[in-house]
């Protein structure tokens, strides 16, 4: 086992820099996951750290020591990339011993260590079958049985779920997580998917065009993004934005949109230093799930909108509502809203809770304001 040490580390193809200064810390036995859109850069730096593509500036250290421009085979990290890299050739067995026969260990010790590694995947009756003959489920056993049988001081993991279905990906989330922790080893697995991120890792780094936004716990990737990006990129529904401009209305500061006011919590208003941001353009966020409809608008409810879609998940219901030009979308369980209408064009009442929205700066698309709900602590980070 081995903590990792990245050290302003870039790629560059031609005049494109696929990976710009991204500097991380890895600790000893930690899940860590880098998550992005296509094109983001994290495969590329996976790749630095594996050893397959060489950086064109930069530092990586693996448990102290200096493996920038290291072979793969020197590093001694295990992997399993995207397409499984299985040997069709060989046996699964045979597969999964490779790295073993390798490294010249004795027959004995090899089935040893295969049987072992089979057992903990759930794959010993398939051991004497060929890769064409598994199904996708089976091939991701074998290609993390593979990397298991290697003892490496680092696993690396590029979208290995991604030819699962639904139902398998759920089911080997569980397992790799359980499997990463019971054998300790330091992880990092890039994916795209932000529910294998958040449900599965220590923390997160999220990527965009090449650089690092932010490195933190799943709790504070989502109750405190750094950027606009982040926000957005995290949570399903995505969180809602809209345009706005902080001004003084009756007293009190709020976002006004182009065709209604989002109340600001007024403490927390001031304890941001909103005061001097009056007259200036914000986005403002919020997610579905802080937004609140009813049938007739209230003292709390002042925001009418009209119904543009209703979307029925099990036990949530998604309203999409259209005010003026601007959609928004909210989230509430059937028991809350089983009273409403579900008629499209029909009129609701919205409420945006303050304790619960973001502000961003339009020019950066860096946070503003974190949410005043949010209790992440220094424990939690």
């Amino acid at each position: 086992m081995a903590d990792i040490e990245i050290n302003s580390l870039m790629k560059q193809f031609g005049t494109f820099k696929a990976v710009d200064d991204v500097n991380i810390t890895v600790n000893d036995g930690e899940f860590v996951f880098l998550l992005g859109p296509s094109g983001c850069g994290k495969t590329t730096t996976l790749r630095m750290i594996a050893g397959l593509e060489m950086p064109s500036s930069g530092r990586i250290a693996i448990d102290g020591r200096n493996v920038t421009f290291l072979r793969p085979r020197y590093r001694n990290v295990g992997m399993v990339f995207q397409d499984y890299g299985l040997y069709r050739h060989l046996t699964v067995f045979g597969n999964i011993a490779y790295p073993l026969e390798v490294r010249r260990l004795g027959r004995a010790e090899i089935a040893s260590k295969v049987e072992a590694v089979a057992r903990t995947m759930q794959i010993t009756e398939v051991l004497q079958r060929k890769p064409d003959q598994l199904s996708a489920g089976q091939l991701q056993r074998v290609a993390i049985a593979r990397m298991l049988v290697r003892d490496a001081d680092v696993f690396l993991m590029d979208e290995p779920m991604s030819h699962l279905d639904a139902q398998l990906r759920g089911q080997m989330r569980a397992e790799l997580r359980h499997i990463q922790k019971t054998v300790g080893v330091t992880t990092i697995f890039v994916t795209h998917d932000q529910l294998e991120a958040m449900t599965m890792a220590d923390r997160i780094i999220v990527m965009k065009d090449g650089e690092m936004l932010q490195f933190a716990t799943p709790r504070e990737i989502f109750e405190r993004p750094a950027t606009e990006f982040v926000a957005t990129f995290v949570g399903e529904p995505q969180m809602n934005i809209l345009d706005a401009r902080l001004i003084r209305l009756e007293g009190r500061i709020v976002a006004m949109t182009e065709h209604f006011a989002v109340p600001l919590d007024t403490d927390w208003a001031e304890s941001n230093g909103l005061v001097a941001r009056l007259e200036t353009p914000v986005r403002v966020g919020i997610r579905p799930e802080h937004i609140a409809i009813r049938e007739k608008p209230d003292a709390d409810h002042r925001i009418v909108a009209e119904l543009y879609s209703f979307e029925p998940t099990g036990a949530e219901n998604l309203y999409v509502l259209q005010c003026g030009s601007v959609m928004v979308t909210t989230r509430s369980s059937t028991t809350e809203t089983a009273h409403l209408s579900k008629q499209e064009g029909s009129s609701l009442a919205v409420r945006f809770d303050p304790n619960w929205i973001y502000l961003f700066d339009p020019a950066t698309g860096r946070t503003i304001a974190q949410a005043a709900g949010s209790d992440v602590s220094k424990e939690d980070i």
